[in-house]
């Protein structure tokens, strides 16, 4: 597919993305859906499948297979209903000439696209002729899906554990690839080496002489060097990433995985200067891999598109990334949470995000992956969990179970944020001083949480809590206004004002402040068992923030034409930044004195 536009649409939870492609793969919008929720997908399935006259029937967990058969059939639906949106655009008559110009009204002007349109079309014109010109320039937006490599819990059918292509990750990655759609499965939260394997077993994912691939792979990566490993990885398999999403550690939705205080910059930076070396690298071993399992090897090297995302919200942002470093696409994620176009989030928590400032914004250890996890202060989900506290009924009844994922209470595995862990916790917590209880009621039910949006603005009539979990990233606060996508398209490219704060700080800048906080804390939090293994960890995470500052200083001082009425406010910020950093240094020299004296 050629793309009509430089930004795309990351997931977003399970529900705010899960039906996105239905309302901009029309327009040659990129988005992605989350599949690791079945159940929920089955439910959306179900929906659309009525409304659009579609013949329904139910995929029972009766069937071993029923999680990928209802990823498959659902993905299989959303592709065909947004295929058939798109196709109206290219039979379109005069009567729906308006649902036309809004495919090239969201397109930035610069493209060439719209202007031949709007050329096309100024004076008199024949509609025929404008169909054909459509059917030969038009592109539809990928379907894009996301597996979360981590959550791949094993599974079991009539109580008898279930061969390992059952496990979460594999079943949702084998409905991706029974379905029809011509597009890329994002893997994120790091590698999976058995995953990783499975997917040479779908012949989609390879490619053809011409380097055609139905299926790519992109990996969300936080550095050069996880991507060269995880692509080499990959391709001793025969397998090529077509893509490296490049996401912020902490300026970010969702989980966060934060890196040893490498930053945004530097990590980009090192992308395009080294982007050819990771494309030869990763080919020459694809292409041995290819000849030595007799498969088809491609007639010329392929293509890597190199794209970033987390915390981008202005035009000068968008133009500078993709200018400066030669990037292919940018995501935006968080502020589509304001466009109710475009994602699907029910009204009152809406209005809470709309409202959200700074302090409300906060990054959480709520997620039972025991990974930090973006979240808003007061949300629904969270003020239920602090009712069951308070009644003394902890925890989640667990109907889900993709996070359960602990083994500490029987092989079939336990999620922390459930009722029965909870309380074993509790009753082990009268004779060992150790457990924090605090810090294990603080979990929260992601599963339903992140699910239950979707159930509320489609009024799906369920017997189970309709309490919301959301996770914007920090970016939101400054956003101050609920917009259509037309609106967030002209501020992506630069044809609106006024719908950020005045006061909103660089992205990289904001980045290096959530390090530095975060550095901060981990500091503090080992103060009382501090070890050689810590030293080391800090010493590097500081001599990174040390890099990066460094580095940002060249940058804006060198490129200051882009940023010429902040250029004076960002290089002070990196200042104050750096200050601030210095007596974070003295508190940890202070901290190795004492471990040694």
């Amino acid at each position: 597919m050629n793309n009509s536009h430089t930004f795309h649409i990351p997931v977003m939870g399970t529900a705010f993305t899960a039906d996105t492609p239905l309302k901009v793969a029309q327009y040659g919008i990129n988005s992605v859906i989350s599949i690791v929720d079945d159940v929920l997908l089955e439910r959306l399935r179900k929906l659309y499948s009525e409304q659009n006259g579609y013949n329904y029937t139910e995929i029972l967990k009766s069937s071993k297979d029923h999680r990928a058969d209802r990823i498959t059939s659902y993905l299989n639906l959303i592709n065909d209903l947004s295929y058939r949106k798109f196709k109206e655009f290219t039979l379109s008559t005069k009567e729906r000439f308006e649902d036309i110009k809004k495919y090239f009204t969201l397109l930035p002007n610069s493209s060439h696209l719209k202007k031949d349109f709007f050329e096309f079309t100024k004076d008199v014109f024949d509609f025929e002729d404008l169909k054909s010109w459509l059917i030969s320039n038009l592109s539809m937006g990928s379907i894009d899906v996301n597996i979360m490599t981590k959550v791949d819990k094993t599974n079991y059918f009539n109580n008898k554990e279930l061969s390992v292509e059952y496990n979460d990750a594999h079943s949702a990655l084998r409905g991706y690839a029974k379905s029809n759609l011509e597009s890329s499965v994002i893997f994120s939260a790091g590698m999976n080496p058995r995953l990783y394997g499975y997917i040479g077993k779908f012949d989609d994912f390879y490619p053809n002489k011409n380097g055609y691939i139905k299926k790519k792979i992109v990996l969300k990566v936080s550095d050069y060097r996880s991507a060269i490993i995880q692509g080499k990885f990959l391709a001793k398999k025969g397998l090529w990433v077509s893509e490296y999403r490049i996401e912020s550690g902490l300026n970010c939705g969702g989980h966060a995985f934060a890196t040893d205080g490498l930053l945004m910059g530097p990590i980009l930076s090192e992308f395009r200067d080294y982007r050819e070396d990771l494309i030869c690298q990763t080919y020459e071993v694809l292409e041995k891999a290819l000849n030595d399992n007799k498969r088809i090897v491609p007639n010329n090297t392929l293509n890597v598109k190199i794209t970033a995302q987390g915390g981008v919200g202005t035009a000068k942002e968008q133009s500078f990334l993709l200018d400066h470093y030669k990037l292919d696409s940018v995501g935006w994620g968080t502020p589509f949470l304001l466009v109710p176009e475009v994602t699907t989030v029910d009204d009152e928590t809406r209005k809470k995000l709309l409202n959200a400032k700074e302090d409300d914004l906060y990054l959480s250890n709520v997620s039972p992956l025991g990974v930090p996890f973006n979240n808003l202060r007061n949300n629904s989900k969270d003020i239920e969990k602090i009712q069951k506290i308070n009644e003394g009924k902890p925890g989640s009844s667990c109907p889900r179970k993709f996070l359960a994922l602990s083994n500490a209470y029987g092989t079939q595995g336990i999620c922390t944020a459930s009722r029965k862990f909870q309380k074993i916790k509790t009753k082990e917590a009268i004779n060992d001083d150790s457990i924090d209880l605090d810090k294990v009621v603080e979990k929260t039910c992601l599963c339903m949480g992140l699910a239950a949006s979707a159930v509320i603005t489609n009024n799906i009539q369920v017997k189970e809590s309709q309490t919301v979990s959301i996770c914007p990233g920090p970016n939101l606060a400054y956003f101050s206004k609920y917009m259509s996508l037309k609106e967030m398209s002209d501020q992506i490219y630069g044809m609106s004002k006024n719908i950020t704060r005045a006061d909103r700080p660089h992205m990289f800048l904001k980045e290096l402040d959530l390090y530095i906080s975060y550095f901060s804390d981990k500091l503090a939090g080992s103060a009382n068992n501090f070890s050689k293994k810590q030293e080391k960890y800090f010493k590097k995470f500081l001599n990174n923030l040390n890099q990066g500052i460094d580095y940002y200083s060249v940058l804006f001082e060198n490129i200051k034409f882009k940023f010429m009425q902040n250029k004076d406010v960002i290089l002070v910020d990196l200042d104050n930044h750096r200050n601030i950093l210095n007596k974070i240094t003295v508190e940890l020299d202070r901290l190795i004195t004492a471990k040694t004296s």
